[in-house]
């Protein structure tokens, strides 16, 4: 009986470690994780519900952010399922995703519940639910479009959540772009003063470097004022030169213009304010772009004359020096004396304020016509005083002429007849 009652005492005592150890630990599994609980996808809304009642506000807020995050990423899912549907022309079976996104709502909801029941604000989650409701790729054809105030609602809830940031990103764009355009026009202010000094760049090359960094600079100011509202840059810029390329290849005769106005440019064969011949047309170089020249004609008529003509062709700066030479040509009768002819000639010619002194002006004996004996008159003069010298010179010559007798001809014939006897 002694040597029993210890093996008996032994049973009970591995009997009673297994009920208070072995046993609970087989019954119950692994011991649950409340916070992976909370977490979990899987969780049922009544789990869900008791395990987030220990949580203080700070926790259980941080926790309604995580679901608010799920519940995106299953609206993003059913999103890109229906437009990759809507690509592939397949129809798009969303039923086990829009399924995952009210269940994540649910969810959702039952945390912003158990939030609302504390106190706490939360109408922001509200929003974001009556937006969602499932998220923001719900199946479209499960809406109740005879229910137009409903449909309202969330259209009110959506904008309502967004418009802030609709509204600092809008700010944000106008912002950029007027601080870019003031800066544009600094830009090419200091490029025209960095090259107003140079004699050896016309006004129209400053002009055009002038307008190149100002554009230049508002254009990086456009792409940052896009990137800052979300736009992407790379598809912008590509798009950019696909457009450029096909306009290019359309526009090809555009395209030489534009290589013939560099050329222009570059070379300065005129410069605006000048009277040149180009193109077939004379005139007044009023404007210039890259493709082409606007000429004012002397009777204010406006030609735009396509740079590729211009640069093919011969060009004539009537007006690119600052003197010229005015030919003039004036006939005398063969009766008349060529002497007291040329004398006078020289007299009126040297008496002229406008006729330079150097050059020395030339006057000879050029030409015996059928009429007359032909003087050339070849005095200089400012370009400016052109036309007035050739004006009042002529004047001058037949005042002269008339005063002193000196005859000026006109194309006449003499007819002889003869009688011829039978």
């Amino acid at each position: 009986m002694f040597n029993r009652t210890p093996r008996g005492g032994a049973a009970w005592v591995a009997l009673f470690i297994a009920l208070v150890v072995v046993v609970p630990t087989s019954a119950y599994g692994q011991a649950i994780n409340l916070d992976d609980l909370r977490r979990s996808p899987e969780v049922t809304v009544e789990d869900l519900t008791s395990a987030i009642k220990p949580l203080d506000n700070t926790a259980l807020t941080e926790l309604a952010d995580h679901w608010k995050s799920l519940v995106t990423q299953a609206g993003d899912a059913v999103a890109i399922a229906e437009i990759g549907a809507r690509r592939t022309g397949a129809a798009a079976d969303l039923t086990a995703l829009n399924a995952t996104l009210a269940n994540r709502a649910e969810r959702l909801q039952a945390i912003v519940d158990a939030l609302e029941a504390r106190g706490v604000d939360v109408a922001a989650y509200q929003s974001f639910l009556a937006v969602s409701g499932g998220g923001a790729g719900v199946d479209l054809t499960s809406l109740d479009v005879d229910n137009a105030g409903a449909l309202y609602e969330r259209a009110e809830a959506y904008v309502m959540e967004n418009w802030v940031g609709w509204a600092t990103n809008a700010v944000s764009f106008i912002v950029v772009l007027i601080v870019f355009r003031i800066l544009s026009a600094i830009a090419g202010g200091i490029v025209g003063r960095a090259l107003s000094g140079r004699k050896q760049v016309s006004d129209l090359l400053r002009s055009f470097f002038v307008k190149t960094a100002s554009k230049l600079v508002f254009f990086v100011g456009l792409v940052i004022a896009l990137g800052m509202v979300g736009i992407e840059i790379g598809p912008f810029l590509a798009a950019i030169g696909v457009a450029g390329f096909v306009i290019g290849f359309a526009l090809q005769e555009t395209l030489s213009n534009f290589a013939a106005g560099m050329m222009i440019l570059l070379y300065r064969p005129y410069d605006i304010g000048q009277v040149v011949t180009a193109g077939g047309v004379t005139g007044k170089v009023d404007s210039m772009s890259l493709v082409s020249t606007t000429l004012l004609t002397p009777d204010n008529q406006t030609v735009v004359v396509p740079n590729g003509s211009i640069w093919g062709g011969v060009i004539t700066n009537i007006t690119g020096n600052d003197t010229r030479r005015v030919d003039m040509v004036f006939g005398i009768g063969y009766s008349d004396s060529m002497d007291k002819a040329e004398k006078i000639l020289a007299d009126i010619v040297s008496k002229h304020d406008l006729v330079l002194k150097d050059p020395a002006p030339v006057i000879q004996v050029n030409e015996l016509a059928d009429s007359s004996v032909n003087f050339v008159v070849r005095p200089w003069a400012k370009t400016s005083d052109y036309w007035g010298v050739y004006w009042d010179v002529t004047r001058q010559v037949k005042e002269r002429f008339d005063a002193e007798g000196i005859s000026i001809p006109f194309p006449q014939q003499d007819v002889h007849m003869h009688q011829v006897n039978d």
